[in-house]
């Protein structure tokens, strides 16, 4: 059996404890991925019947990552949790706020606005802050080549997630009103380390993927054990 982190570290002891805890072996690949990077950093094995996946679409969106496709993140805190790849964050920028008081819609929207002008179609979203985010990408057909949504609130959140499971994209998401930044950077980052392992991969720092803006967190993904440096 494969552990994600170093021999005895606090990351491989978790995944021990889940395994113990949780048979997930039934999962396809990147289902089980996703699934166990989730309740690693939530310690919340709900996920394990919340997450809905599909490990078709999964896989289109490790493909995606691996051709090089740009990483587009909802707002700061999820920029914070991905070290794997750079990413286009607008959420902090004067032009959406000034954007967003201009169109009148939330700073959110208007960050996912000016995100695509800068991404393009193709791209693979990650909203876990703000449910609005998730209905602008929705509305606004930015033709994804994959989102992660998994905002949480009471108000709105598990509506919007479940109009993304109905609007065809290829997604991945939860039922329920949690989830937040957190769990959504982690779902990215079990993709993300599928991507990268791919022959020829352009995941990662320094590809084609790798335009940011000037708030994206730009850092470099340890290697796992057994990969090459």
């Amino acid at each position: 059996m494969t552990w994600p982190g170093e021999p005895d570290s606090a990351e491989t002891q978790s995944y021990r404890v889940i395994r113990s805890r949780l048979d997930l072996s039934r999962l396809p690949k990147h289902s089980r991925d996703v699934t166990e990077r989730v309740i690693h950093v939530s310690a919340d094995f709900d996920y394990a019947t919340d997450l809905v996946c599909d490990d078709e679409e999964l896989t289109t969106a490790v493909a995606a990552l691996a051709g090089g496709a740009p990483v587009v993140v909802d707002g700061a805190m999820v920029a914070a949790g991905i070290s794997g790849c750079p990413v286009i964050c607008k959420i902090d920028e004067t032009l959406t706020g000034r954007l967003a008081r201009t169109a009148g819609i939330s700073a959110a929207a208007a960050a996912v606005r000016l995100a695509f002008g800068e991404a393009g179609p193709g791209a693979v979203w990650v909203v876990g802050c703000a449910t609005t985010a998730l209905t602008e990408i929705l509305t606004r057909r930015v033709e994804p080549a994959f989102v992660i949504g998994m905002p949480a609130g009471l108000v709105g959140a598990a509506e919007a997630k479940a109009a993304l499971r109905a609007s065809g994209i290829s997604s991945l998401s939860n039922v329920s009103e949690k989830g937040g930044a957190a769990v959504a950077a982690a779902a990215l980052d079990a993709l993300l380390r599928s991507a990268v392992a791919v022959p020829g991969s352009r995941a990662g720092w320094g590809t084609a993927g790798g335009r940011s803006s000037p708030t994206a967190r730009q850092a470099v993904m340890a290697p796992r054990p057994g990969q090459a440096t």
